[in-house]
């Protein structure tokens, strides 16, 4: 009984700054339209209390963090479905199906010979629909099973071609860049991000860090002695790759809340 009195308590206090905020910012509005200095405001005061109630999920999981949440999702869901509409069906399947339904919604209309083939991904599209109705449930799985493996089948070769590919010939590089001779080389020398030193020290980094990493996941070979040793440097090198990428995401993310940073305190409080 004493947590609901003290949610209504918050609530209450939580409307009000609301109020005040959106007052505030109405009444400093830079346009000469007191309709569009109201709605501005009210946008500002609603994006402020939908950031905070975010960062209240870092205190503990309240209505506020919810209702943020589930507004979020929401809107994310309507505008995916809305854009998969116009870009899918009214893209791709209006032009090729009927030239009244095109010239209803403003398309040009594709006359092609294989229009009836666009009616299969439509048949499967309405058997997934399915999947609300338990009693035929179980066809949804054609039209899953079908997405699925096609999908798979696609970013296969995709990614075959972008990742390993990619890697395994980008492995291939001269561990001695532009060598003409030990005496060039130590005359020469330089720790310059383009010099010859540098470029052939990132190579050899990159062939040591391929070479070890494939040592570690050899399991057939006991890791013992040189072996062992290079099996314990593929570890560290997993690692330090494991910790830039983790450290990049985290910079993302920190880029992110800075922009909420800077939006509470410049656009809302006008302190920066």
């Amino acid at each position: 009984m004493t947590s609901k009195i003290a949610m209504r308590i918050l609530t209450a206090i939580v409307a009000l700054i609301f109020l005040v905020s959106w007052i505030t910012r109405s009444g400093s509005g830079m346009s000469d339209s007191a309709f569009t200095n109201v709605r501005d405001g009210f946008l500002i005061t609603f994006a402020v209390f939908l950031t905070l109630s975010i960062f209240s999920f870092l205190y503990r999981d309240n209505p506020f963090y919810k209702f943020a949440e589930s507004l979020y999702v929401g809107i994310s869901a309507g505008y995916w479905m809305s854009y998969g509409f116009w870009s899918t069906i009214v893209g791709n399947f209006v032009p090729r199906a009927s030239r009244s339904l095109s010239e209803f919604f403003h398309v040009p209309y594709q006359e092609r010979a294989d229009h009836i083939l666009i009616y299969i991904p439509i048949i499967f599209g309405l058997i997934l629909l399915t999947r609300l109705l338990p009693k035929i449930g179980w066809l949804s799985r054609w039209s899953l099973a079908f997405i699925i493996g096609a999908t798979a089948g696609l970013n296969l070769t995709r990614y075959l071609r972008s990742d390993f590919i990619s890697q395994v010939s980008n492995s291939f590089i001269p561990l001695f860049v532009d060598w003409k001779g030990a005496g060039d080389f130590v005359s020469h020398i330089s720790l310059a991000a383009d010099g010859q030193f540098i470029a052939i020290l990132s190579n050899w980094v990159i062939f040591v860090g391929v070479m070890c990493g494939l040592v570690y996941f050899f399991f057939s070979k006991e890791h013992k002695g040189a072996f062992g040793v290079a099996s314990r440097i593929g570890i560290w090198i997993l690692m330090i790759t494991f910790g830039a990428s983790f450290g990049y995401t985290v910079m993302g993310r920190i880029s992110l809340l800075v922009g909420r940073i800077t939006f509470l305190f410049g656009d809302w409080l006008n302190i920066l």
